[in-house]
C-alpha cells in the first residue's frame, strides 16, 4: 500500500491533479465558516440546534449536505443543493425527451454542452428561489429569537420589507452556491474524482469529530459511573460500522452480467470469428437519488409544522417522525418506488436492444429485436428489486441501530443512510480514477492483491 502511495506521487499530472482537488475542498471548507454580514452566526446555530433537537426536518438535510454551513447561515449554507436539484431534474426531461435524446446521441460534444449550460440557468433559479425562502425564515426566526437578524440591517425597509436584509443574504446565498459549483466543476475537469460528490463527502466528513466527542462524552471516561456508552457497545459498533461498509461496496459494485455474442462479420477481404462480451447491469442502477428524494418528503410535513404551528399538521409529524414505524415503513415504500421510477427513466432497454442489432449482438438463446428488450426489461426489474430492498435497508440502519443498542440518533446517522452511501460511492469512484492514472503509466496500480 505505501509502495502504491508512493507511485502515486511520483506521476507529476497525477500529483497536480490531487493537490489541486486538497486546495479547492480546503476552500469549501473555509468558505463554510464565512457568516453572512445580515446575521449572527453564532445565534443562528444555538437556535438550530434547539429548533431541530433530534427531529429530523428538511433544514436538518440540507445542513448535512452542507457540511454544517446551513446551520450557521454562512455563504456556502445551500451547499451543492440547487445544483444537485437542476442535474436531476435535466437528467429526467432528457429521458422523456426524445428531441433532447436525439441531440445526445447525434452530437453528444454539443449536446452535453447545451444540458450544461441549461443546468447551470436552473441552478441560480433554484438558488435564487431557496436563498428567498431561508432568508425569509431566518426573518421570522428574529421575532421569536431577538438578534438574529443585525438591526442596522432589519431597520431599513421599503414598503415593511427589511429590502437590505433579503438583497444581502440572497446576494450571498447564492454566489456562494454558484462559487461551489465552479469549483465542483474545476476539480472533475482539473482535479480527481466527481467535484460536486466530493464537496458532499468532505462536508459529511467534517462531522466526524464532533460523533467522535459524543461518543467519547457518552462513556463518561473521568468518573467511575457508567455512561450512556458502554466500551461492549462501542466496539460493537465498529463491528457493524464494518460489516455495513462491506455490504455497501457490494451493492454499489454489484452487476449482472448479461453475456453477449456477435456474428461473424467480413472486414475487409477476412472474415472477423466474432467475439463475447457481456452488458453490465448495476444491482443499484439509482445511485442514492431514491433515499434522498424519499427523505425530503418525509421530512416535508415535520418542517411545515414547526413553522407554521398548525395543530393537524403538527400530528401528522408527530406520526412520521424518525423512529416512529409510520415514518419507518412509509420511508421504505418511498425508497421501492422512487428506486422503480428512477430505473425506469434511466435505463433503456429499447436503446440498447437496437444498438446490439446494428452491431450484430446477440444475447445467446434470445432472439433480436423485441425479444432482447423483453428479456433487459424483465432482469432490470428483477435486479432492481434486490437493489431497491438493500438500499431501503441501509437507509433505515440509524434508526434501528439506535433503537435496538440505545445510541443517539445523531451518533447512528453516521452508519447508514444517505451519507454512508455518498462517501462510499464518491471512495470507489475516486480509488478507480486514481488507478487507471495509474495504469495508463505502466503501474500496476495501488491495489496489489485484488484491483477496484
Amino acid at each position: 500500500m505505501l509502495q502504491g502511495i508512493r507511485q502515486i506521487f511520483s506521476l507529476p499530472e497525477l500529483r497536480k491533479r490531487i493537490f489541486f482537488t486538497l486546495l479547492m475542498l480546503a476552500v469549501c471548507r473555509v468558505g463554510a465558516y464565512i457568516s453572512i454580514p445580515t446575521v449572527n452566526s453564532e445565534l443562528v446555530e444555538t437556535v438550530f440546534k434547539h429548533l431541530t433537537g433530534g427531529v429530523q426536518n428538511l433544514f436538518q438535510l440540507v445542513d448535512i449536505f452542507s457540511g454544517g454551513a446551513f446551520s450557521r447561515l454562512t455563504i456556502f449554507a445551500l451547499g451543492v443543493g440547487p445544483y444537485i436539484s437542476a442535474s436531476i431534474v435535466m437528467q429526467v426531461l432528457t429521458a422523456v425527451m426524445p428531441s433532447l435524446q436525439r441531440e445526445m446521441r447525434e452530437n453528444s460534444d454539443v449536446g452535453r454542452k447545451k444540458l450544461a449550460k441549461w443546468t447551470r440557468l436552473l441552478t441560480v433559479v433554484f438558488a435564487l428561489v431557496q436563498s428567498i425562502m431561508y432568508a425569509r425564515f431566518a426573518f421570522s426566526f428574529n421575532i421569536q429569537y431577538p438578534g438574529i437578524v443585525l438591526d442596522s440591517v432589519a431597520s431599513i425597509t421599503l414598503f415593511g420589507i427589511p429590502i437590505l436584509f433579503y438583497l444581502i443574504t440572497v446576494a450571498a446565498m447564492t454566489a456562494g452556491c454558484l462559487l461551489l459549483m465552479w469549483i465542483g466543476e474545476q476539480i472533475s475537469e482539473k482535479g480527481i474524482g466527481n467535484g460536486i460528490s466530493l464537496i458532499i463527502s468532505v462536508g459529511i466528513l467534517s462531522s466526524l469529530p464532533s460523533i467522535v466527542g459524543r461518543i467519547i462524552q457518552q462513556l463518561n471516561l473521568d468518573s467511575q459511573e457508567s455512561g450512556q456508552l458502554t466500551l461492549i457497545s462501542v466496539l460493537m459498533l465498529c463491528v457493524i460500522f464494518v460489516v455495513i461498509i462491506t455490504g455497501t461496496i457490494l451493492i454499489v459494485q454489484g452487476v449482472r452480467k448479461i453475456p453477449l455474442q456477435y456474428a461473424r462479420r467480413i472486414v475487409g477481404r477476412k472474415e472477423s470469428q466474432g467475439g463475447s462480451s457481456h452488458i453490465p447491469l448495476k444491482v443499484n442502477y439509482a445511485g442514492v437519488i431514491p433515499v434522498i428524494f424519499a427523505a425530503s418528503i418525509l421530512v416535508f410535513p415535520a418542517t411545515l409544522a414547526q413553522l407554521s404551528k398548525v395543530e393537524w399538521l403538527t400530528r401528522i409529524a408527530s406520526y412520521l417522525s424518525p423512529g416512529q414505524w409510520a415514518y419507518t415503513i412509509a420511508y421504505v415504500v418511498l425508497i421501492l418506488l422512487f428506486t422503480y421510477v428512477w430505473t425506469a427513466t434511466q435505463f433503456q432497454p429499447a436503446q440498447i436492444a437496437s444498438d446490439m442489432k446494428k452491431n450484430g449482438a446477440f444475447i445467446p438463446g434470445i432472439k433480436q429485436g423485441k425479444h432482447t428488450q423483453d428479456f433487459l426489461e424483465g432482469t432490470m426489474n428483477r435486479i432492481t428489486l434486490i437493489g431497491a430492498v438493500s438500499l431501503a435497508f441501509i437507509a433505515i440502519l440509524p434508526t434501528l441501530i439506535a433503537k435496538f443498542l440505545y445510541i443517539d440518533a445523531s451518533i447512528s446517522q453516521f452508519f447508514g443512510g444517505t451519507s454512508l452511501l455518498i462517501l462510499v460511492g464518491v471512495a470507489l469512484d475516486t480509488s478507480q480514477q486514481i488507478e487507471s492514472h495509474l495504469i495508463m503509466k505502466r503501474y500496476d496500480g495501488f491495489m496489489k492483491k485484488r484491483r477496484i
